[in-house]
């Protein structure tokens, strides 16, 4: 790297406060790439969350950082700028309406349907997945209501454009105090003590097979999915969108949610504002129409 992109920070040396020009920037980018809308009362925010990781290059300028993400054509730097400005607090059985819906439904259209009726599978997304927590409280209440039908093809795809929370999602592992949330019959079965880290749980293994994390920006022009799905979670992400870009986010989804699939989205979200194809089922729970 050049010495005109990047200037070392001495011992004692202070960033150069962020300006107003250099928050647009960065407001752009990451809107550009992301859909986050900061608007303009974040610029404090976005300064807090930067100047940490800029000291931690060796960056003395937010310019001059701005720049380096610009130029970096792995798309690792942008990457780590989106992971540092993200928020990924969440739980297990967050907002658990949602997982007592889960399985009203797949206890109605899977187990107590006769073979002809039953769908030949079920396919989950989990969008926006942060740190595991949704995907795991959604496979525990697929496994323990689809019980009945032992060896039934079911599959769970979790996405986040955030590698650093995949990477932590993947592992499936939580401190003990935070299954709390977690009904007891759930803790017994679905979790064992982690090998490496004595002090932790982990999901059983079994379990996190399930479950494919992958990277997905939900950006992208077009998503690369061949099949439908049954149910998308996406909650408490559009939340840091616009209303255009949550209309745009939708329709993508209706296209790739299956005849009578739900969307779920999170109890602070709504689709009253917004053009979509969706019949509202009950508040945050939407579904596509049978064709």
């Amino acid at each position: 790297m050049g010495a005109r992109s990047r200037e070392k920070v001495a011992l004692g040396d202070e960033l150069h406060e962020l300006t107003a020009e250099e928050y647009e920037l960065f407001r752009r980018l990451v809107y550009e790439h992301s859909g986050i809308n900061l608007g303009p009362q974040k610029q404090q925010l976005l300064r807090a969350r930067l100047g940490k990781l800029l000291r931690g290059q060796g960056f003395r300028s937010y310019r001059a950082y701005y720049e380096h993400v610009r130029a970096d054509a792995s798309g690792s730097e942008l990457c780590a700028l989106i992971d540092a400005i993200s928020t990924n607090t969440t739980h297990l059985f967050r907002e658990r309406q949602h997982f007592d819906f889960l399985a009203e439904v797949l206890r109605t259209r899977w187990v107590e349907a006769s073979p002809r009726e039953r769908p030949r599978d079920l396919r989950i997304w989990s969008a926006g997945c942060s740190s595991g927590e949704e995907p795991y409280s959604i496979a525990m209440t697929v496994d323990d209501t689809l019980a009945p039908l032992a060896g039934y093809d079911w599959k769970l795809l979790a996405t986040d454009v955030s590698t650093k929370v995949l990477a932590k999602a993947r592992e499936g592992l939580f401190e003990p105090h935070r299954l709390g949330t977690v009904p007891e019959t759930f803790r017994r079965r679905y979790f064992v003590r982690a090998a490496r880290d004595a002090a932790c749980v982990q999901v059983r293994p079994e379990l996190r097979q399930r479950i494919c994390f992958s990277r997905l920006n939900l950006m992208d022009e077009q998503f690369p999915f061949r099949h439908g799905f049954d149910f998308i979670f996406c909650r408490n992400v559009m939340i840091y969108f616009d209303r255009e870009t949550q209309t745009r986010l939708v329709a993508k989804f209706a296209q790739h949610l299956r005849p009578q699939g739900h969307l779920l989205i999170g109890h602070s979200e709504s689709l009253n504002n917004i053009d979509h194809p969706l019949t509202y089922v009950r508040p945050t729970i939407y579904r596509r129409g049978p064709t």
